[in-house]
């Protein structure tokens, strides 16, 4: 068993399914990432070399004291592709576990398709994220090794590999879709099913394409969301009624997420693995809220019935898509304006309250200012979206 679980996580295991889908290094390729081992009390950054101890100001010391290392530059990979038709493919793939597709598609669902479906995505989302994040920091294993890996993505090579969240993602988004829409819509199961199994092997597989995950990172991603999925699902019922809850719902919701946020575990060196983790919770903790408004106060008419209800899925017109794709741009925009308005003050007042210059950008990343900027803007986003963007579709008529 040891020797399976040992050939999973091999990195030249990741590198054949590269060669066999036309990805391969260039030949003029230069030093390891991992050539240099680290010195005497200096940490080794997955897939870099070591990294010189970060100093200065801005330089995000944590609170306990402990020792930062700088973030890591990445290393600039010229790589070959032979077959285009899987370079695009597995880079579109990976889109779809990464925010820009959480952004669009969950509001576009709010609006457009199930508020009811929205607020079950979202809730088991931001749960599988935030486990497959803190799991991360928690277990430290390495990413794939290159060479012989060829890495595609730079933004997150700093962080750990084991769970794949991407993998893990795609598997409760599509699966969560599949069981929550069964009892409210009619279509065909095994249609329904084919689509879950191709989205979240397609998103898995694009980890490995990509070099960011081993064979074993993208299993037990998969694994842990699907035992997550089976232990949540008899609660399912409780998310459908929240809304309803009491009125210190709000205060819990602000409050447990905020405290895990910056409680998150402290790493050796700087990734962004803390500030995408207070981006999800916080989202969850604005939509959770959004619909607690729109309940209590009656700002938004309701569904007419709540889930469990069978329905057939409406014909795709002309009109119904016009009246979709307006609703979703006028959505995206006022999101992305409250995002930034909202973004722009927080950090005005934590600079101003903190006693540090505008321009350090490197400030940021300081636990006191990441949180608290990244948790009260994107709490804002998800009040906004479902919220306000509904008010809105009401006043201009697309409701």
């Amino acid at each position: 068993m040891a020797e399976l679980l040992w050939s999973l996580q091999d990195s030249q295991l990741v590198a054949r399914f590269q060669r066999r889908c036309g990805l391969f290094p260039a030949p003029d390729e230069g030093p390891s990432e991992n050539g240099a081992g680290p010195a005497d009390g200096e940490a080794l950054t997955p897939g870099l070399g070591h990294l010189p101890a970060a100093k200065g100001k801005g330089a995000g010391e944590p609170a306990n004291g402990l020792r930062r290392l700088a973030a890591p530059q990445a290393y600039v990979q010229k790589y070959i592709v032979k077959n285009y038709f899987y370079y695009y493919l597995f880079r579109f793939s990976a889109a779809l576990g990464q925010e820009v597709f959480y952004i669009t598609f969950l509001p576009f669902t709010h609006w457009n398709i199930d508020p009811y479906l929205s607020r079950r995505l979202t809730i088991i989302w931001v749960l599988v994220m935030y486990i497959g994040q803190v799991t991360k920091e928690i277990l430290k294993w390495p990413r794939p090794f290159s060479p012989p890996v060829v890495k595609l993505e730079k933004r997150v090579i700093a962080e750990y590999g084991m769970p794949s969240t991407h993998a893990m993602a795609a598997t409760a988004i599509s699966f969560t879709l599949l069981i929550s829409s069964m009892d409210r819509y009619q279509y065909p199961f095994v249609l329904g099913l084919m689509m879950a199994v191709v989205f979240s092997t397609l998103v898995g597989l694009s980890r490995l394409y990509t070099g960011m995950h081993t064979v074993l990172d993208v299993l037990g991603g998969i694994l842990i969301t699907t035992i997550l999925i089976v232990l949540t699902y008899p609660a399912w019922t409780l998310i459908d009624r929240l809304d309803s809850a009491s009125p210190l719902l709000p205060v819990c919701v602000l409050v447990v997420p905020f405290l895990l946020c910056y409680n998150y575990p402290v790493s050796d060196y700087y990734s962004p693995t803390r500030a995408d983790t207070t981006t999800i919770l916080a989202a969850g903790a604005g939509v959770t809220i959004g619909f607690w408004i729109n309940h209590f106060f009656q700002l938004v008419s309701e569904p007419t019935a709540s889930l469990p209800v069978i329905q057939n899925i409406p014909p795709l017109t002309t009109e119904l898509l016009a009246v979709g794709l307006a609703k979703f741009t006028v959505g995206i925009v006022l999101i992305l304006l409250v995002r930034q308005l909202v973004q722009k003050l927080s950090l005005q007042v934590l600079y101003s309250w903190f006693k540090v210059v505008t321009r350090n950008t490197e400030a940021r990343r300081r636990l006191e200012i990441e949180v608290p900027y990244k948790f009260v803007t994107y709490t804002s986003v998800g009040i906004c979206a479902t919220t306000f963007v509904p008010m809105l579709h009401r006043f201009l008529g697309l409701l």
